[in-house]
């Protein structure tokens, strides 16, 4: 069944892009979880676009199919992982080559390009890029292969000008990608302001249930070199998801709107009760008129500023972790954009990367808001 392309995202994730499965009438996507696929007596595919499951899934393609459309791309291809994602963009560069990239952004981005740019003899550049001064001059000086930004940020919720993001990669001869996780394609769309590729940890807010890992990269220029490399690399490392892990993943996103919707409305109400708390010494949340990203992110983000956001409790880590400890309705675990509510003291994950010793990372689920409050109020308390 082919849905008409002027649907909105609800509706578009809410159908799966159209696909049910037509030789037995059901309306969700089946699972096909061969490897390989069989030829007649002449030696002809009996279906030509399936040979060896590497590239050729027939729910990877409907899942692929439906994030491009999400996102408003011609073309997204799926990953294990969302680190794999971003090795298989920068793995398009040649040695020697200059990155600029966002500082401060998820520490596992971080740290793999410095160590792959060591490895490559490759120039990293490390720029505070919600300032368009100091992007603007580090494009300029550096004449970078990419530019990498992640807006807004895990964990400092920094937002950066993507429109002006892109110009200035585009000025240097650049490719502009963002990491729009935690926006989601709900909430941002980084091709439409000017972006090469953008990026998705699909394992957060896409896929919803912290069941699933998977990475995505989508673009509007499927012809273009880096794309065409991106591709072959995908194929020729096998860095390709499963058909049960593509099958998971499209269930989870037919929900994304209506998640994305309840989650952001949720973290507003919750930032702006904790930015009046006593003991709280600061909220970093873009949709707070008092954060320095506000104009930047409502101008581009759409319907809501997503479920992120970190604060600062007065004191240092003893009393960060026992508000931590504290809670019960919060799970202390590592993600985000589950459907469930979870905490993290970062600085206990990440204690060399210049993390506060006072901030509290926080998910915020799809739970009722006046609940979730209530259990900060009493660990605040």
């Amino acid at each position: 069944m082919t849905l008409p392309n002027e649907l909105k995202a609800a509706t578009l994730a809410a159908q799966a892009g159209g696909v049910i499965d037509l030789p037995s009438g059901g309306v969700t996507p089946p699972i096909q979880p061969s490897t390989t696929f069989v030829r007649d007596e002449d030696y002809a595919l009996v279906n030509p676009d399936n040979i060896y499951s590497r590239d050729n899934s027939d729910i990877v393609r409907i899942t692929e199919n439906v994030l491009a459309r999400l996102e408003g791309a011609e073309e997204a291809l799926l990953f294990p992982s969302g680190m794999a994602a971003i090795a298989a963009l920068f793995r398009t560069l040649p040695n020697g080559a200059s990155i600029v990239v966002q500082s401060g952004i998820y520490w596992g981005t971080t740290k793999w390009l410095r160590d792959f740019s060591a490895r490559r003899n490759m120039t990293l550049h490390e720029v505070e890029a919600s300032d368009p001064a100091a992007l603007a001059k580090a494009c300029s000086d550096h004449t970078p292969g990419i530019v990498f930004i992640e807006t807004p940020s895990n964990p400092w919720l920094k937002t950066v000008d993507i429109a002006h993001a892109a110009r200035c990669a585009h000025d240097a001869g650049a490719l502009l990608a963002v990491d729009s996780t935690a926006a989601t394609p709900v909430l941002q769309k980084p091709l439409e302001l000017g972006a090469d590729i953008v990026m998705h940890s699909a394992t957060k807010g896409i896929n919803g249930h912290s069941d699933v890992l998977a990475g995505v990269l989508a673009t509007s220029a499927p012809a273009a070199q880096a794309w065409i490399d991106i591709k072959a690399d995908r194929h020729d490392a096998g860095a390709v998801l499963g058909p049960f892990e593509a099958w998971l993943l499209l269930r989870g996103m037919r929900t994304l709107p209506l998640r994305v919707e309840r989650m952001s409305a949720n973290a507003l109400k919750i930032a702006t009760w904790l930015k009046a708390h006593p003991k709280v010494a600061d909220v970093y949340y873009p949709g707070l008129e008092s954060h320095p990203g506000h104009e930047v992110a409502t101008a581009q983000m759409q319907g809501g500023f997503g479920c992120l956001l970190s604060f600062l409790v007065e004191g240092g880590a003893p009393e960060a972790l026992t508000v931590v400890g504290k809670l019960k309705l919060f799970h202390r675990a590592t993600s985000l954009g589950s459907v469930e509510s979870l905490v993290e003291h970062r600085h206990t994950i990440e204690p060399h990367t210049g993390i506060p010793e006072s901030l509290i990372r926080v998910s915020v689920g799809i739970e009722d808001a006046d609940d979730l409050i209530a259990d900060l109020a009493q660990a605040l308390d």
